[in-house]
């Protein structure tokens, strides 16, 4: 079969056409996903919590809200740099609300303790949800408010405007599923294992069992 010039550039033309709808396709369908930045204590109790949510596709952890730039773990914790230790939540709008995750969240923590979260006391520990538009915002205040008239207390979870978010140091994302052998006062055990622990010793789960009864969606996590 003989094919002209024309009707090899026309077949590349063609392919050209095609692959790129292909490429757009992609990219919309990776732009329906959102964020939903909080923190909640511990980014590692938030991040186990909500990985195990259905339309959430993943859960960073990190620092914001602060002033230090490419802040560590360290500085964080030691204090002094605004930052709190939160996570990016990356869901799908199609499959699970912002506002159902706003409920969830203020569910999974203690929003009237202004001074940290559990045995994790400080600055970097506080509770808030951070916003990068009005719509968010007024979606943050309204969660807010239902959670305070179900507990009939102070909220002192804030809502912040969005701010640079810098990811945590690589061992810390996942850490409750991490299989590395980490020492312990217990000896060296099994991260996963020292996650498990960490958690119950810190009262996570016993204060929001407390505070939220049947309405705590993670206890036990």
């Amino acid at each position: 079969m003989n094919l002209r010039l024309s009707d090899v550039k026309l077949a590349f033309l063609v392919l050209a056409i095609v692959a790129g709808f292909s490429l757009k396709g992609r990219q919309a369908h990776a732009a329906e996903s959102e964020i939903l930045t909080v923190a909640g204590g511990c980014f590692w109790c938030v991040e186990a919590d909500f990985e195990r949510v259905a339309g959430v596709s993943e859960v960073v952890s990190g620092y914001t809200g602060g002033t230090t730039t490419n802040p560590t773990y360290k500085q964080v914790t030691r204090g002094g740099t605004g930052h709190y230790e939160a996570v990016q939540i990356i869901f799908d709008p199609d499959r699970v609300s912002r506002a159902d995750l706003l409920s969830l969240f203020l569910r999974s923590v203690d929003p009237t303790d202004a001074d940290g979260q559990f045995c994790d006391r400080g600055e970097s520990y506080r509770t808030a949800i951070f916003v990068s538009d009005q719509a968010e915002r007024q979606l943050a205040e309204a969660a807010i408010a239902e959670a305070r008239a179900v507990l009939g207390q102070k909220i002192v979870t804030p809502v912040l405007a969005e701010a640079q978010f810098y990811e945590a140091e690589d061992y810390h994302q996942d850490y409750y599923k991490g299989t590395n052998r980490v020492i312990t006062r217990f000896g060296a055990i099994a991260q996963t294992d020292a996650y498990k622990r960490y958690r119950e010793g810190c009262g996570r789960d016993q204060r929001v069992r407390q505070l939220w009864g049947n309405q705590a969606p993670f206890v036990g996590g």
